[in-house]
């Protein structure tokens, strides 16, 4: 059995975004934090960092932040982007205010551009991200794609060649599966994250991207319930997903 892990309070409170360690202090110390139905009174005793201790510890009366180990999905909108540093929304104001101080901090994994909206992950574990980025673990992306002009009928075979070249580009993507919808609107799942690599391959084909929208990542699909510019916390049975390939029927 794996040994849980501990950390002092306001060490894990201050690491959650509610404040510097003196201010976190001054919560302990005004009777404010309380574990398991009693009131916390030394800032510097060790708690044990359990899946649970969001139900069981509230601040302020609130419910804990979760834990480090946060991975979110993000509906994003079209506008927002994926940075900390551009010019205009960003994805992380769309995150409670105190998440944005939290440490390590929540990145998102990957990036959508800003004209493009749908399923954003967005995490504070380095490992996961690095493991649901690596080419090595093939995780797909499917995106809706609204075409400018209609398909000429060879575009599912070019791009499932594996030997379409994007310009400014000597190797060829890996195949890519496309699936029509209608002659201007289709569905692409890629496992690569070229640079704007979707608008880019129908423009090698003389086509024009006008909409784009991720709605799954892996087997992990964009809930039609969850609005653009909310997210959902995920949990294991979910990140699960994301690692697994979508089977071929999945619509």
């Amino acid at each position: 059995m794996s040994k849980v892990p501990t950390m002092r309070l306001d060490r894990l409170l201050a690491n959650l975004g509610y404040g510097t360690r003196r201010e976190v202090e001054r919560i302990v110390w005004a009777g404010l934090v309380v574990l398991d139905g009693a009131e916390l009174e030394d800032a510097d005793q060790r708690i044990a960092i359990t899946p649970d201790l969001s139900v069981r510890m509230t601040v302020e009366g609130a419910p804990l932040d979760p834990p480090p180990g946060l991975t979110l999905m993000l509906h994003k909108p079209l506008g927002v982007t994926c940075s900390h540093k551009e010019q205009g929304p960003l994805v992380y104001s769309l995150l409670p205010e105190r998440w944005r101080r939290r440490e390590p901090a929540i990145s998102t994994v990957g990036r959508l551009d800003k004209d493009t909206s749908g399923l954003l992950l967005l995490t504070d574990d380095g490992g996961l991200l690095h493991r649901i980025i690596s080419p090595r673990s093939d995780v797909s992306k499917r995106y809706d794609v609204t075409l400018d002009r209609p398909l000429r009928g060879e575009e599912e075979k070019i791009f499932a060649s594996g030997k379409l070249v994007l310009d400014g580009e000597t190797k060829p993507l890996l195949p890519v599966r496309l699936e029509v919808v209608s002659r201007t609107r289709v569905y692409v799942t890629l496992a690569e994250g070229r640079y704007h690599q979707v608008r880019r391959m129908f423009a090698a084909l003389g086509n024009h991207v006008v909409a784009l929208h991720r709605d799954r990542v892996g087997s992990l699909a964009l809930p039609d319930d969850l609005p653009a510019g909310q997210f959902r916390i995920l949990g294991a049975a979910d990140l699960a997903l994301v690692l697994s390939p979508p089977r071929r029927n999945e619509s």
